[in-house]
């Protein structure tokens, strides 16, 4: 917190300076400081010199003739201007003509990236300038393949200009995710590069009410479990795992085989990113950790989930999120309608029917976890007026008044606030 008591909770672009009063006893929540990168062109080169669990990549490189590299698509402030031309170059030297190496945006479901965000993604004037990228389309079932079946019945087809492709690498954040447990690694594969009916069988009731579909948790989790045995079908795939601190700076970044390598980063992100606290709390101040992850309503609902642990039943959740282009998807919009027109009970037992969830309404159904719980005001800027009811939440103009009328109502001036929202995962006891 500054002098001048205010505190920058992370909201679009520039953040929001959020004015604390003196008649607050404000908990800020957040990670302990992680380490910062100071030589980070050394990190990197020691990343593909010396990687976990498979020779280094210029080796790689040097026994096959073509390599596809996996990007995260908008929604993710990976660094690709700090690791990128290195990992080309290590292409390059070993061998693989630039013709023959591909870069292939992970959208998933997602929309595909225009140019001027395919430039925000790459930040490399010598990428974007030599080399073929592509957005992966979940939809366009031509080019996916399937290649088998997993334990839990999902039919897996991916893209299949990953798949022909001799070198596999995947690169991504490595941060909470309120499904998968964490993000990054195999999930960067599936759902970033799985055809449609993969995808929405991943994303199905049957995943996303398991209790264990949650952040932070590995164990057991079915989506993750999912995603392992699809790293398993394809053979060796690698990956790329950064991560970064509440100011975007570089605090780990490591190369290898996809699965060790991952479980690595996640050791290393769990010290930080699960904060357990004494307490719990009636209100509770977050957000959706800014841009890009806040440009949409869809991806708000991170941030509403991530902190109910610590949060009473019937407290109130106040949330920032800009929400610049709005609601999401048409598919999303639909959904919401859906659960405005038919209830919670309803909707829920309608989803419980389907194979294949509707695309995006597995948003929905996680948002429905906070509806339960919580009250929740969302503090926004892109919501159209006719849009409003189908966020399902209260929306607020004015937070610190928002907030006031919260303590009020509970007669408890002890708040929460988590400035970086869905990057932190609250935990309420388990001290020793």
């Amino acid at each position: 917190m500054s002098k001048n008591n205010k505190i920058n909770i992370l909201y679009g672009k520039d953040g929001y300076n959020l004015n604390i009063k003196k008649t607050w006893k404000p908990s800020i929540i957040r990670k302990p400081q992680m380490p910062i990168i100071e030589k980070i062109n050394q990190e990197v080169l020691n990343a593909f010199l010396d990687p976990l669990g498979c020779e280094p990549l210029k080796k790689l490189a040097n026994k096959v003739n073509s390599a596809c590299i996996l990007v995260c698509d908008i929604t993710r402030p990976v660094p690709n201007n700090l690791f990128i031309e290195e990992l080309i170059e290590n292409l390059l030297e070993g061998g693989i003509k630039k013709e023959k190496i591909l870069i292939l945006i992970a959208t998933g479901l997602h929309r595909p990236a225009t140019p001027e965000e395919i430039i925000s993604i790459i930040k490399s004037k010598y990428i974007l300038k030599n080399f073929t990228i592509v957005n992966h389309d979940a939809k366009n079932n031509k080019d996916h393949r399937y290649i088998g079946t997993t334990s839990k019945g999902n039919k897996i087809s991916l893209d299949k200009r990953f798949l022909d492709a001799e070198l596999k690498i995947a690169t991504g954040l490595v941060e909470p995710h309120f499904m998968a447990g964490f993000s990054g690694g195999r999930k960067v594969v599936a759902p970033g590069i799985a055809q449609e009916d993969t995808i929405r069988t991943l994303h199905s009731a049957r995943y996303m009410e398991n209790p264990l579909s949650r952040n932070c948790n590995l164990i057991n989790n079915p989506v993750h479990e999912d995603q392992l045995e699809i790293i398993k079908m394809i053979g060796p795939v690698y990956s790329v795992n950064c991560i970064i601190d509440e100011a975007r700076n570089l605090s780990f970044i490591n190369f290898g085989e996809i699965i060790q390598s991952h479980n690595a980063a996640v050791k290393f992100i769990n010290s930080f990113a699960i904060v357990r606290t004494d307490k719990k709390y009636d209100t509770i101040v977050t957000s959706c950790a800014g841009a890009p992850l806040d440009s949409t309503f869809y991806q708000t609902v991170k941030g509403m989930v991530s902190p109910l642990n610590i949060l009473e039943e019937g407290g109130d959740l106040i949330i920032f999120s800009e929400c610049k282009e709005g609601m999401g998807s048409r598919e999303f919009i639909k959904s919401q309608q859906k659960l405005l027109n038919k209830g919670v009970e309803k909707f829920l037992t309608d989803i419980s029917k389907k194979q294949f969830a509707d695309i995006d309404e597995w948003q929905t159904e996680k948002q429905i976890e906070a509806l339960k719980k919580a009250n929740v005001y969302l503090y926004c800027s892109g919501i159209k007026k006719e849009d409003r009811d189908l966020v399902l939440t209260n929306i607020t103009t004015n937070p610190e008044l928002t907030i006031d009328e919260s303590i009020n109502k509970h007669k408890n001036n002890k708040i929460a606030i988590i400035p970086e929202g869905p990057y932190v995962v609250p935990i309420y006891g388990g001290f020793n």
